[in-house]
């Protein structure tokens, strides 16, 4: 085959590196974003945050002065003596307001000690995080002095050691006595009697093995509880839990041979029990989640806003710029001014796409904010990408992980789509606004004798909705709510 070579001209498309970077940051999360947003400052010495918490801060030179810039800006604001506060002249332009920058001559380490403080700052004192005691720390407290052998607190530090965060001893005393070196000469017994010892703290049922005798280590410790009552709660924990847990009354009654009053009063019983009496000493920390924009009602309706407390403030570094204009800096000096001004405009495209996404979703969802979930209507991404003329990855990108504050709770912005269900009008109805119906129904129902799901498929036909029982079903777990035989009492 004889070689040649041939021109041909083509269109095709390509991610520059600046469209590159706004795909990227339209789909990260606020925490996400500034993590990303770190990393950048630490790489690029062009950029820089007007936001810097550190701004108003005592700087110190190497001699151990205090930095001009800092010192008047400080003084300024807070570092004035409350002595020449009352003598420093009042600034017109501000309208008496202000006052003067004080003399820096006269400033001293000593004016921060006289600054005003809030009474609510506690004087202005650093507040340390107290230290959150564990179920373990708690337990050993209790063995110190309770456990004065020091054999026996080494058992029982043992068993300590063996719980779990429920308070709960998986291991059999078996299993830790096999494990156990010989040359100790520990019987079966000792480890018996550590057990009880470690039963016997606080709180009630720990060091239980299992959920029937966690409930009864605890009905035997409550107090005022009538002689009857607390033997059928027992018998109940001990013998039939599992009856108790499926609300199977009808073979309660003829296994314990009682009538409802005293199930019920020993069911009462059971309820003050915690089955995981360890629980309250998780240190887990909660997850907290910054709204990206907020909806709240106005005079022409409702009214969206970016949330300003999660928005970087990013500028142009003056003192590198000014270098690089002057023909003093390196080459890639000009390449990290670009990188720098890419960002700052990819971060405002970023927030505005942001913006115009929440506005069309709240104009599609009029009815939900006025009337809460059971108002909510179908909708898909399509639907806001064609009002936007932007591409349904888009719309994706930016309805995840980014949280919209309302006065019905906070929620993700895809918690706004959703699929439908056909109505006998025609019509179309949320799935959303289903669970909020289904919710509702089972929330007013008569706890003897609670909706089945055929039931609530019943009773939404009624309301003209076409919803099959499995459907139904499923909503109903996705609510995380207990079946019908689940949900019957006493």
């Amino acid at each position: 085959m004889k070689q040649s070579l041939q021109l041909r001209v083509s269109q095709h498309l390509a991610l520059t590196p600046q469209l590159q970077q706004s795909i990227r940051l339209l789909q990260l999360s606020t925490l996400e974003l500034h993590q990303e947003l770190e990393q950048i400052l630490a790489e690029n010495p062009m950029l820089e945050r007007s936001d810097d918490p550190l701004d108003n801060a005592v700087r110190l030179l190497a001699d151990g002065a205090v930095s001009p810039s800092a010192s008047s800006d400080y003084a300024a604001s807070d570092a004035v003596p409350q002595s020449a506060e009352s003598e420093a002249p009042v600034d017109a332009a501000n309208g008496g307001d202000e006052p003067a920058v004080a003399n820096d001559a006269e400033w001293s380490f000593d004016d921060v000690a006289r600054t005003a403080r809030e009474p609510e700052d506690d004087e202005g004192r650093p507040q340390l995080e107290a230290h959150e005691l564990t179920l373990r720390e708690h337990l050993l407290e209790q063995m110190r002095v309770s456990v004065y052998n020091q054999r026996d607190r080494a058992l029982v530090e043992l068993i300590i050691d063996a719980l779990d965060d429920n308070g709960y001893l998986e291991e059999s005393l078996e299993e830790i006595h096999a494990r156990l070196p010989q040359e100790l000469d520990i019987e079966l017994d000792e480890l018996v009697i550590a057990l009880k010892l470690v039963q016997s703290f606080d709180p009630a049922g720990v060091g239980a093995r299992d959920a029937s005798e966690c409930l009864s280590l605890q009905i035997k410790r409550l107090e005022k509880i009538p002689l009857v009552t607390r033997r059928m709660a027992l018998d109940i924990v001990e013998n039939h839990l599992a009856l108790f847990a499926q609300r199977d009354f009808n073979k309660l009654r003829r296994a314990l041979d009682c009538d409802d009053e005293d199930l019920r009063e020993a069911q009462a019983v059971i309820r003050q029990c915690n089955p995981h009496p360890g629980a309250s000493f998780a240190t887990d920390a909660s997850d907290f989640v910054v709204p990206d924009v907020i909806v709240k009602r106005g005079k022409n309706g409702w009214q969206v806003t970016l949330n300003h407390d999660v928005m970087p403030r990013l500028r142009i570094n003056t003192m590198y710029a000014n270098i690089l204009k002057q023909n003093k800096g390196e080459a890639s000096l000009g390449t990290q001014l670009q990188e720098a001004k890419w960002l700052i405009k990819n971060m405002r495209q970023r927030f505005d796409t942001i913006l115009r996404v929440a506005q069309a979703i709240v104009e599609r969802q009029r009815n939900f904010f006025s009337h809460g979930e059971v108002a909510m209507r179908p909708l898909v991404l399509r639907e806001i990408a064609d009002t936007l003329g932007l591409h349904e990855s888009t719309i994706s990108r930016v309805t995840t992980q980014k949280y919209m504050l309302t006065p019905h709770g906070m929620f993700e912005l895809k918690y706004f789509f959703g699929s439908h269900v056909a109505t006998e009008a025609g019509g179309e109805a949320s799935s959303t606004a289903i669970r909020a119906l289904i919710k509702q129904l089972i929330g007013a129902e008569d706890p003897k004798t609670p909706f089945s799901d055929s039931k609530i498929a019943d009773m939404l036909a009624e309301q003209g909705m076409v919803v099959a029982r499995r459907t139904v079903a499923k909503y109903r777990e996705a609510l995380k709510i207990p079946p019908v035989n689940l949900r019957k009492s006493l």
